[in-house]
C-alpha cells in the first residue's frame, strides 16, 4: 500500500482542484469559451485541473460547483474559476458554465449534489439514483393542494412556451418569505427534484427551466443506470476530484451516505493509500499517484463554499486551518466576519479577510494572517481581487495584529503603485 506523507497529500488536493500551477495568458483567454483544444475531449490531458479548457475544464474537472445566494466580491460559482484561472471576465464566466447564448445544446446543469451546483451536462446520468429517490419520496417539505394537476400545468405551459422562470411561469412565493411557496413554484421545483424539467441557466439569479426532453442532450437522457452504477461514477469523480480522500470525504463531496459509499468504493478505479496524520484509511485517483505534483501555486482568495475547502473537517486536516462561514451568526458573535475568505497562498491557507464594497473601494473589513510572510501574499490577492471586480482603491478596516496591519498597509500601497 502506497504512504503519502502529509505534504503530499496537500499537494495532490491542490492540484486535483486545480489549485496547483498558474495559469498563463493563453488559459485566460480560453476560460471564457473553454479552449478547442481540449472542449470536446473534457479535462485537459496535461493533468492541470482542466486549465486550459477554461472555465468549461474545470468544471468538468471538478464535477460540481456550489450556487449560493450571497454576493460579496462576486457570487460563489464565479469566486471559484477566478481563484483558478486569474482575472477571467464575470460575463466570459456566466456564459462559459451556461448555453452559448442559448444555442445549442447546454453545457451544465443545476441539481442537488453538494448542494444546489452547476453540474457537467455529462452526469445527468449519473443523478439518476437520486432522481428517484425524490420519485419515490414524494415531495420535500413543501405539499401541494393538487399535485398532478399543478405538475401538469408547468408541464403544458414549458411545452408551449419553452424555457420560463418561476415568475413567467405565474408563481414565485405567496408572502415575503423564502419558504412561503405558491403552488407553482412547488410544482416545479418537484419536477426538478425528479428530472421532469431541468434548470439549464440563471437569469438575473433566478433559475430558468426548461423540459428535459427537450434540454438534455438525448444520448444522455436517461435513467437506466442501476443506483450501484449512479454511486460507483459519483464516488470515482470525487476522487479524481479531491485527489486523495477518506471515505466521509468521497460521502461529502455529492452528500452521499457513507454506506453507499463502502457499496461501490472497491469497485471505483481509486486505490487505498496510508496518509501521514490521518488516523484513518484513504484512496487515491490512480492518475494523481502516477506523476509527482509539482508547479507553481495560485494565490487567491477563497469562497467558503469553494470545493477545495467546503468539507470543514477535511479542511482542518489537509490544511491545520479552522473555518467556519459567519453569514449567518449574529454579529456580536463572529470572530472573522460576514464572509470570510480564506487565503490561499505557496499552496496553505494563512490568512483571510471578510471583503466589501464600497463604490470603487474594495474593504477589507476584517483581516487575519498566520505571520508576516502572509502579508505580501495578501496585498496581492486583494489588489488582484479590487481590479477583478472594478474597484481602483483599498481600506483597510480592521486587523487582529497591530504590527501586521502596518506592514498590509505599506505593502498594498506598494503593489498599488
Amino acid at each position: 500500500m502506497t504512504t503519502l506523507s502529509h505534504d503530499d497529500a496537500r499537494r495532490i488536493a491542490l492540484r486535483a482542484q486545480g489549485l496547483l500551477g498558474a495559469p498563463d495568458r493563453r488559459d485566460v483567454t480560453a476560460a471564457r469559451w473553454g479552449s478547442p483544444r481540449t472542449e470536446s475531449g473534457g479535462v485537459s490531458a496535461r493533468g492541470d485541473g482542466g486549465r486550459r479548457a477554461g472555465v468549461r475544464g474545470m468544471l468538468r474537472r471538478l464535477g460540481a460547483v456550489q450556487l449560493d445566494t450571497i454576493s460579496v466580491l462576486a457570487r460563489s460559482h464565479e469566486l471559484v474559476p477566478y481563484a483558478r484561472l486569474g482575472a477571467v471576465g464575470r460575463p466570459g464566466i456566466e456564459a462559459a458554465y451556461w448555453s452559448a447564448n442559448g444555442h445549442g445544446a447546454p453545457h451544465s446543469f443545476e441539481y442537488w449534489s453538494h448542494a444546489a451546483c452547476i453540474l457537467p451536462i455529462e452526469e445527468w446520468p449519473h443523478f439518476a439514483f437520486r432522481r428517484r429517490a425524490y420519485r419515490a419520496r414524494g415531495h420535500r417539505w413543501h405539499v401541494m393542494q393538487d399535485a398532478a394537476r399543478s405538475c401538469a400545468a408547468v408541464l403544458d405551459r414549458l411545452r408551449a412556451d419553452g424555457p420560463l422562470t418561476t415568475s413567467e411561469l405565474g408563481g414565485g412565493r405567496k408572502g415575503g418569505e423564502w419558504w412561503d411557496w405558491s403552488e407553482t413554484k412547488i410544482a416545479v421545483e418537484r419536477l426538478l427534484d425528479t428530472g421532469e424539467v431541468v434548470c439549464t441557466e440563471r437569469r438575473g439569479w433566478k433559475r430558468v427551466y426548461d423540459l428535459a426532453e427537450r434540454a438534455v442532450p438525448a444520448d444522455l437522457l436517461h435513467d437506466d443506470l442501476g443506483d450501484t452504477e449512479c454511486l460507483r461514477r459519483l464516488v470515482a469523480q470525487a476522487g479524481a476530484a479531491m485527489g486523495v480522500a477518506t471515505r466521509a470525504d468521497l460521502a461529502d463531496y455529492h452528500r452521499l451516505k457513507a454506506g453507499q459509499v463502502d457499496a461501490v468504493i472497491e469497485d471505483s478505479g481509486l486505490v487505498p493509500v496510508e496518509v501521514e496524520g490521518w488516523g484513518r484509511p484513504a484512496w487515491a485517483d490512480p492518475a494523481a499517484l502516477a506523476t509527482p505534483p509539482r508547479g507553481r501555486h495560485r494565490t487567491a482568495l477563497l469562497s467558503p463554499f469553494d470545493s477545495l475547502i467546503w468539507d470543514r473537517p477535511r479542511t482542518e486536516r489537509i490544511f491545520g486551518f479552522t473555518h467556519r462561514l459567519e453569514a449567518y451568526v449574529p454579529r456580536a458573535k463572529r470572530i472573522h466576519g460576514y464572509f470570510a475568505m480564506p487565503l490561499l497562498a505557496g499552496g496553505k491557507l494563512v490568512g483571510r479577510v471578510d471583503p466589501a464594497r464600497e463604490g470603487t473601494t474594495l474593504v477589507a473589513r476584517q483581516v487575519s494572517m498566520n505571520g508576516p510572510k502572509a502579508v505580501r501574499p495578501m496585498a496581492e490577492a486583494l489588489r488582484e481581487a479590487a481590479a477583478w471586480v472594478g474597484c481602483g482603491s483599498i481600506r483597510l478596516e480592521r486587523c487582529d495584529d497591530a504590527e501586521l496591519a502596518a506592514a498590509l498597509r505599506t505593502e498594498l500601497v506598494r503593489v498599488s503603485g
